[in-house]
C-alpha cells in the first residue's frame, strides 16, 4: 500500500455554512485523508477576532459532522501551521482563495493549493443578519475617537450612528470624514439617534455627559479617565445599575488577551508571592495641548496614571495601606510624577512623564522570579517569566491588533448583548479605586513637589 497523500487545511468555521462545507469537500478531493486546523478561541482572540459566535467545541464538533475530516486538530498559535505540516508530514496545504498568495511561503514545505470559495455566503455576513445591532454615538471628535472609528469595524452588532460635539462644523466634519450618518451639537438630539454612547470628550465633561447618558437610559463606554474623585464614580456605577445599564471604563489595555494572561500567570503562583510591581508610562508632549493645561486637568496624574494603576490595582489588589506622590510642575501641570503605593506585604510605583522620558515597561517582581513586560507594556503582545535558572524562563507572544480599541469595545457590545453590568477584566470597584488614587493625588494628598 502506498503512502496516503496528506492534506491540511484551517479555519475558524464558525456559524458552519455551505461555503465551508464546499471548501472542506474540495481539500478532502486533493488527497487521500484530511487534517482540519479549528482555531482555539483563546487564539481568536488574541488575533483580535472577536466576532466568533460559536466557541471550539460547538465548531469542532460542527466539522466533524460534515464527514470530510479524517482527523481535527486545534490551531493554538502562530507559526503552528510549519510545525503541523512537518509533524503530520503533509503533502499539500489547502486554502481559501481570499488567501491568494498568504501562505505562498509553505511552499517550502509542502504544495500549496488556493481553492476557490463559494460566493455570497459568509460567516460575516450570516452574523449581521442574525445579531441585532447596536446603535452607538460618538461623544467627542478629538485625537482618540479619530482612532475609535475605525477600530470599532472589527467588532460586530454594532454601527456608528452618530457624532456630538457642541461646536456643529465639527461634528458634521468628523461625520463627514469618516462616514457617520448624523451629526449633533445638542445632546437631546444625539441621544435620539442611539442605544449607547462612546465618551472621548476631555476629561472634565466626563462626569456630566455619562450621567445624562445613562438618565436617557443609554449605556456608556467611557474613555479613561472614566472621572476625577470616587464620589462620582461610585454615583455613575449606581445609577446605571439602578438602570440596568452597563457603564464600562475603556482602559483598552484591561480587555486585550496578553494582559488578562499576564494577570492569570501571576495570579496563578509562577513568580511566587508578588513583593513589587513597577509600572511607567512617558509620551513627551509641548505647544497648546489639553495634556498641559491646567483648565482641562492637564498633567501626568490624569493623563497617564489609569493603565499603570489599573495593573497595580490587578495584581496586588484594591487593600493598599499608604500612597505618597513625587512631582514635577510646570505652569501648574505635573510634567513628571513617582507614585508609591504601599501594601500590608508588597510596594508598587507609577512613573509618569508628559515632560520627562523614562521607559515605559512593567516589572512584577515575586519570591519565585520576576515578569518582565517591554515598553509599551499596555500595549501588551510579549512578556516573559524569568527565573534565577534562566533555562526554565518562559517567553509568552501574542497579537495585539490595530489601536486596541476593538477590545473594549467588544466587551462593552457582549456586557450589552448578555445582560451583564460588570467585567470581571476591570470590575467596578477598581474603576472606583483609581479614581479615588487620582482624586487624593489632585487633592495634594501625601504629595512632595520636586
Amino acid at each position: 500500500m502506498g503512502k496516503r497523500n496528506k492534506v491540511i487545511t484551517y479555519g475558524t468555521y464558525d456559524l458552519l455554512h455551505q461555503g465551508h462545507v464546499n471548501l472542506l469537500r474540495r481539500a478532502k478531493e486533493l488527497g487521500d485523508y484530511l487534517i482540519v486546523g479549528v482555531t482555539s478561541d483563546s487564539f481568536d482572540l488574541e488575533r483580535g477576532k472577536l466576532n466568533v459566535r460559536n466557541n471550539v467545541l460547538e465548531r469542532v464538533e460542527a466539522v466533524r459532522r460534515t464527514g470530510y475530516a479524517d482527523e481535527i486538530i486545534i490551531e493554538d498559535y502562530v507559526g503552528q501551521k510549519i510545525d503541523d505540516i512537518q509533524r503530520y508530514d503533509v503533502d499539500i496545504f489547502a486554502i481559501g482563495s481570499d488567501w491568494e498568495g498568504k501562505f505562498d511561503y509553505l511552499n517550502e514545505f509542502c504544495r500549496v493549493v488556493y481553492l476557490p470559495r463559494t460566493e455570497g455566503i459568509s460567516s460575516t455576513m450570516l452574523r449581521s443578519e442574525s445579531q441585532p445591532v447596536h446603535r452607538l454615538g460618538i461623544i467627542g471628535t478629538g485625537r482618540i475617537a479619530q482612532r475609535f472609528v475605525p477600530e470599532s469595524r472589527f467588532v460586530s452588532g454594532v454601527e456608528l450612528t452618530a457624532v456630538l460635539n457642541p461646536c456643529p462644523e465639527e461634528a458634521r466634519a468628523f461625520a463627514d470624514r469618516n462616514g457617520i450618518a448624523a451629526s449633533h451639537a445638542s445632546f437631546e438630539s444625539f441621544v435620539g439617534d442611539v442605544d449607547a454612547v462612546y465618551i472621548s470628550s476631555p476629561h472634565l465633561t466626563h462626569y456630566e455627559y455619562a450621567k445624562r447618558a445613562l438618565c436617557a437610559g443609554k449605556h456608556v463606554l467611557c474613555e479613561i479617565p472614566m472621572v476625577l474623585s470616587k464620589a462620582e464614580a461610585e454615583e455613575l456605577y449606581a445609577l446605571a445599575e439602578a438602570k440596568g445599564l452597563v457603564l464600562l471604563e475603556a482602559s483598552k489595555t484591561a480587555f486585550c488577551p496578553a494582559f488578562n494572561h499576564l494577570v492569570a500567570l501571576v495570579k496563578s503562583g509562577v513568580i511566587g508571592e508578588v513583593v513589587d510591581v513597577r509600572a511607567s508610562l512617558s509620551k513627551l508632549v509641548s505647544g497648546r495641548l489639553r495634556e498641559l493645561d491646567t483648565m482641562q486637568a492637564g498633567g501626568c496624574m490624569t493623563e497617564l496614571s489609569p493603565l499603570p494603576l489599573l495593573a497595580i490595582v490587578k495584581l496586588l489588589g484594591k487593600e493598599y495601606s499608604s500612597l505618597g506622590f513625587y512631582s514635577k510642575m510646570e505652569s501648574g501641570v505635573d510634567v513628571f510624577t513617582k507614585g508609591i503605593i504601599n501594601y500590608p506585604h508588597a510596594v508598587s510605583t507609577i512613573t509618569l512623564g508628559l515632560g520627562v522620558k523614562t521607559e515605559g515597561n512593567l516589572v512584577v517582581s515575586g519570591t519565585k522570579g520576576y515578569v518582565y513586560v517591554p515598553a509599551p507594556w499596555w500595549k501588551t503582545d510579549f512578556f516573559e517569566v524569568r527565573y534565577e535558572d534562566q533555562n526554565r524562563n518562559r517567553k509568552y507572544f501574542y497579537a495585539y491588533e490595530g489601536e486596541g480599541l476593538r477590545y473594549e469595545l467588544q466587551e462593552f457590545i457582549s456586557m450589552i448583548v448578555s445582560g451583564r453590568t460588570s467585567s470581571h477584566r476591570l470590575r467596578r470597584s477598581e474603576s472606583i479605586l483609581i479614581a479615588e488614587i487620582i482624586e487624593k493625588y489632585l487633592e495634594k494628598e501625601s504629595l512632595t513637589l520636586i
